[in-house]
């Protein structure tokens, strides 16, 4: 007797919770409509724009890209020469989800960890229907797990389950120290080893006004860097009652707030710094992408990538 084939469905389906699975073929069937009906085939000009890999320096013609002249060539010789790239066939991206005890709050029936997650599926699945190479970096307090980018819709889709079906980081077993450093266990350096140059990062967390990770600079000259966000609608303004109670996850326990001029200064003063902070991280608009709890997040992922192919059309 034969043994049986492997279906990756099948795989899936006795691997995972049946809610991750569920969403992700609900996620999958959104994503393709809005890739063949809205986005269509210029969704790939919103990561390549002018093309990465150089090929040769060529002498300059009316009507070639003023930004591509090479001075240096175009000084030694006196007259303009310009670099050629050669387009990338293949995009390759990589999710990293920054999984902070902060995601797990939620003012309403939904967390924000929970809006992420469907968003980071989202990333990879239009990554699948468009035949690009796909991988994350799950990272949470106690460590990281990574997958190194795959093509294919199977492999892609047995890669967005089981991020989608991860546990979420257990509070009690976080040290202190860990939850006051949100972005420290990111392994930027193994980032660098797994996806070539070029590659498109999507960093998708909280981003609470933190510094920059160490060599920001040189990631961003190295890849694509892009920042998703989530905010829980406390996150833009406090309830108008007087007093309300809150689970704090950072804290881990039940905080009560009366509403007090002092405790909204305060929450002002953090939405000053966060947006500060998010800002110096991906500067340009069409770099980051923030979105509510309360919103489609498909919606908001087609607005984003529309604005970027605008951008790379002109």
């Amino acid at each position: 007797m034969n043994p049986p084939v492997a279906n990756a469905e099948t795989d899936l389906a006795f691997s995972l919770q049946p809610s991750a699975l569920s969403l992700l073929r609900r996620l999958e069937w959104r994503v393709r409509h809005a890739v063949e009906n809205v986005l269509s085939g210029e969704y790939r000009s919103a990561f390549r724009g002018r093309g990465m890999e150089f090929d040769q320096v060529v002498r300059y013609e009316f009507g070639d890209d003023v930004r591509d002249i090479d001075w240096n060539v175009t000084a030694r010789l006196g007259e303009p020469y310009r670099k050629k790239f050669v387009e990338e066939r293949e995009v390759t991206v990589m999710v990293v989800l920054d999984d902070t005890p902060s995601l797990q709050f939620g003012s309403g029936t939904l967390s924000k960890r929970e809006a992420v997650l469907e968003l980071a599926g989202m990333v990879m699945l239009l990554g699948a229907v468009n035949r690009d190479r796909v991988g994350f970096i799950h990272v949470t307090p106690h460590g990281h797990s990574l997958r190194e980018p795959v093509r294919g819709r199977g492999p892609i889709l047995h890669a967005a389950a089981s991020l989608l079906g991860a546990p979420a980081p257990a509070l009690e077993a976080i040290p202190h120290s860990a939850l006051r450093t949100p972005h420290s266990a990111i392994p930027w350096r193994l980032i660098t080893r797994a996806v070539p140059r070029h590659s498109v990062v999507v960093w998708l967390g909280d981003f609470p006004p933190q510094p920059p990770p160490d060599g920001w600079v040189v990631l961003q000259r190295r890849f694509q860097m892009m920042g998703f966000r989530v905010d829980d609608p406390w996150d833009r303004g406090l309830p108008a009652g007087e007093v309300f109670a809150a689970y704090d996850p950072v804290a881990g326990r039940l905080v009560t707030l009366e509403g007090s001029a002092a405790e909204r200064a305060a929450h002002a003063t953090w939405q000053r710094e966060r947006e500060e902070s998010w800002e110096k991280l991906f500067p340009g608009r069409n770099r980051r992408l923030v979105v509510g709890t309360n919103e489609n997040r498909l919606e908001a992922l087609v607005r984003f990538f529309r604005a970027r192919m605008g951008a790379a059309a002109r």
